[in-house]
């Protein structure tokens, strides 16, 4: 048996590719660089960087869905957003894990903060766009950072996941008012009274129009999930600094809870009432 294998185990990685090599484990383990010598803030720093990966991946597979919704073909969109919603669950429970520090472990560090917020994540804006939360504001904090900054207009301008389902409702000959379809799309969605009625064609004969009535449910358990990960993270904050401002100068939990009104998909939530 060779020195550099034991059990069919390769040990030798001078001229190959290892695990750590793949995954750039030397670049991602150093990048948790505590700014004080609090205990604390390794596991402030570690949950945000990894929501920052699970948000760059839901990125990723809502650019699937919504190209896959252009062209018709939505069972791989299905796919994509059904990893969204699994991913949306882990975003969830990280909540949980940041709970167990408490306002006096936060408070130790968190002057090391200096005015950096989770207001700045430009992945969650560029989500929210996304899902269609169009707000010219949310691109100010990026405009120093003229790559993301373009990102993030881009799909400030373009159509949003629900913009296309809504698209796709029309080219199946349902009666999406022609206002909707033509309307600004920089500008946030509002409810509509004609897409209620076009969704509750969908529901009410959900045998004819399955694959849109899944999609509206698929629709349905993004926002449901995201509300629930915003509803965490407004009682996460609220239980570790109270109504203190955040430190990025925004009005930290009212914040929060302000934006837990707002719909992505209204039209989809009102239609139950109405079947």
């Amino acid at each position: 048996m060779s020195d550099d294998t034991h059990h069919g185990i390769e040990t030798d990685f001078a001229q190959r590719m290892s695990y750590g090599d793949y995954l750039a484990l030397d670049v991602l383990l150093n990048a948790q660089r505590p700014r004080s010598d609090k205990h604390d803030e390794m596991l402030f720093i570690t949950i945000h960087q990894v929501q920052e990966l699970w948000m760059k991946l839901m990125v990723h597979e809502l650019d699937l869905a919504m190209d896959c919704i252009r062209r018709d073909d939505v069972g791989p969109a299905f796919k994509a957003t059904a990893r969204v919603s699994r991913i949306q669950r882990q975003l969830i429970e990280a909540w949980d894990v940041l709970t167990t520090m408490t306002p006096h472990d936060y408070l130790a560090f968190r002057d090391a903060l200096g005015s950096s917020s989770g207001f700045q994540s430009w992945q969650y804006r560029l989500l929210e766009f996304k899902f269609g939360a169009k707000d010219a504001f949310m691109l100010r904090p990026h405009a120093h950072r003229p790559e993301i900054h373009a990102r993030l207009l881009a799909a400030y301008e373009a159509p949003s996941l629900y913009d296309e389902a809504l698209r796709l409702l029309a080219r199946r000959g349902l009666p999406v008012p022609q206002a909707v379809l033509a309307r600004d799309v920089s500008r946030a969605h509002e409810s509509n009274e004609g897409v209620i009625a076009a969704w509750a064609e969908v529901y009410r004969d959900a045998e004819q129009h399955f694959d849109l009535y899944e999609l509206a449910e698929e629709l349905v358990d993004l926002e449901d999930a995201f509300q629930t990960w915003r509803f965490r993270h407004m009682k996460t904050v609220e239980r570790i600094i109270g109504m203190r401002p955040g430190t990025g100068g925004s009005s930290g939990v009212g914040y929060l809870k302000s934006v837990l009104e707002r719909s992505f998909f209204p039209e989809l939530w009102a239609v139950r009432t109405q079947l």
